[in-house]
């Protein structure tokens, strides 16, 4: 079953971008990753998903029903942390927690407790005496007090250290085994990296790559490093296959997606030294992606 599916969906600005033709799915109990930089659409696409702004055209729907129509519906079991959280600044964070929690008409206080503790919130704090990183705190407890189904998170670690990040990260785990789906919005792809079974990369509002994590980064991508007996010949390794080229003197260095046995036998034609082969972080498939899209 899919707990998210958008079909076409597009929201014009007028001049400015918005989004255009955005269709991917996300399966229950996927934590799915939606990457690409600031400015992309990434969020537009989350307002539209909860119902905060409406598409010009396309469609989405959340638990099978059209988020439009049934949006104050759907959101009884969504628990959302925007990239910004905003206040009231003279509550205690605990009166802000338990307005939140009366909107589910549920007893959310031992897990309000639970929470606050996991993340090393202090529940009496004054909200305008927070800094920063307590205030997304207090956002990370207010969208999982009610133990949402789905979870959907933009831009979640900022401003978190990276102590509270992995403890945020182990949470999510934690919420994801007990069967809630996760839609994790980011343009730090090493957080997507660890925690997504699938990845999305978007670009000027258009999704240009929709992946297994795992085939992103094992199937069809290797970096070579390689150190040469003698200078080598710049054309040496221009085939097709090979990208983020870089030669100095006697050292090589690429990205190689295709057949290895290929660039093996490309490589058996020179002396080397020595030889690294590995593979490469998302962060260096992702621009590889963006720049073969420019």
């Amino acid at each position: 079953m899919n707990v998210i599916e958008t079909n076409n969906l597009t929201k014009s600005y007028g001049k400015s971008r918005g989004i255009v033709d955005i269709s991917f799915s996300v399966k229950e109990g996927e934590i799915f990753g939606f990457i690409g930089p600031n400015g992309s659409g990434k969020s537009t696409t989350i307002r539209i998903l909860l119902s905060l702004i409406y598409p010009t055209s396309g469609s989405a729907n959340i638990f099978g029903k059209d988020v439009v129509a049934y949006g104050s519906e759907i959101k009884k079991e969504i628990g959302y942390l925007p990239s910004e959280v905003f206040y009231y600044a003279n509550m205690k964070v605990i009166e802000l927690l338990k307005y939140s929690a009366s909107f589910y008409k549920k007893d959310c206080s031992k897990r309000i407790n639970y929470l606050a503790e996991i993340m090393h919130l202090d529940l009496n704090k004054k909200i305008d005496d927070l800094s920063f990183g307590n205030k997304k705190k207090v956002g990370i407890v207010q969208g999982l007090l009610h133990e949402p189904k789905l979870i959907i998170l933009d831009e979640p670690t900022s401003g978190l250290d990276p102590l509270m990040q992995q403890k945020f990260f182990d949470l999510l785990k934690e919420e994801n085994k007990k069967g809630a789906t996760i839609l994790f919005s980011s343009h730090i792809l090493s957080e997507v990296q660890k925690l997504c079974d699938r990845v999305a990369i978007i670009k000027e509002g258009k999704i240009i790559k929709l992946e297994n994590i795992s085939a992103l980064k094992e199937n069809n991508y290797k970096r070579f490093r390689i150190e040469t007996l003698s200078k080598i010949d710049k054309n040496h390794f221009n085939i097709m296959g090979v990208n983020k080229l870089e030669i100095k003197e006697n050292r090589v260095k690429f990205i190689f997606k295709g057949n290895i046995n290929i660039i093996i036998k490309k490589i058996s034609f020179i002396e080397i030294s020595n030889i690294w082969i590995d593979e490469p972080d998302l962060e260096e498939i992702f621009m590889h992606h963006y720049s073969k899209e420019a």
